[in-house]
């Protein structure tokens, strides 16, 4: 039987590979990390689409980023659409190490429960340029956490080379786009409120007008 643990947002791309595992995987559950990011509502979509999609979801708290204080997706007073406060090169919204202590918490996660495959959405294709969504940032990892713990967990990251648009096609392939479209939250700042095409969002901030220019790529395929 094989099992596969997904580091999961409630965001567009990790549905889509919560619709991609349950194809492919027999037992499927999903971790989501409450690290005192500002759109909160992605915790409860994650919840609500984990259950709509018959999977047990488990919560994290990491209280760590909080104290650090280092993004606009934690600190209210920063600009989530400038430039990161000490990474003049990142977006204000790249939260440092965010990925690596997810990884590490959901790979000790997937120990306790015995599963071997653990599944992410990040892509380095379309994304905000964080350093951490490359391929090469994920293989190096798999291989230090699997050294480090004696263990022999698999990553799969389905979208690394896909673009949004692409995203929204994989979603319908596996069934799940209209769950895409009308559960999954991306908006950095929380807007649950307004509905477009594409989803519910601002419609302003990097992460509404990356996924909008998805759906626009995929609607005029």
């Amino acid at each position: 039987m094989t099992k596969a643990l997904i580091i999961f947002s409630g965001g567009q791309d990790s549905t889509t590979c919560l619709g991609w595992a349950k194809e492919r995987f027999d037992v499927v559950e999903t971790i989501t990390f409450d690290y005192g990011q500002k759109h909160k509502v992605e915790i409860q979509q994650a919840d609500k689409i984990a259950h709509l999609m018959g999977v047990k979801n488990t919560l994290l708290s990491i209280n760590a980023f909080t104290e650090l204080n280092d993004s606009a997706l934690i600190n209210s007073d920063l600009d989530i659409s400038s430039q990161h406060q000490h990474k003049k090169n990142l977006p204000a919204s790249f939260v440092p190490n965010r990925n690596a202590i997810f990884f590490t918490l959901a790979h000790a996660f997937a120990q306790k429960q015995g599963i071997d495959n653990l599944v992410t959405g990040i892509n380095q294709t379309d994304y905000s340029g964080y350093p951490d969504c490359r391929e090469n940032f994920v293989k190096a990892l798999e291989l230090a956490l699997n050294l480090g713990s004696e263990a022999t967990i698999k990553f799969h990251y389905p979208l690394m080379h896909l673009s949004k648009g692409e995203t929204f096609a994989l979603a319908q392939q596996e069934g799940i786009l209209d769950l895409v479209v009308n559960e999954s939250h991306t908006c950095y700042n929380g807007d649950h409120d307004h509905f477009h095409d594409w989803g519910y969002g601002c419609g302003t901030c990097p992460a509404c007008i990356l996924r909008k220019k998805g759906w626009e790529e995929f609607t005029a395929r």
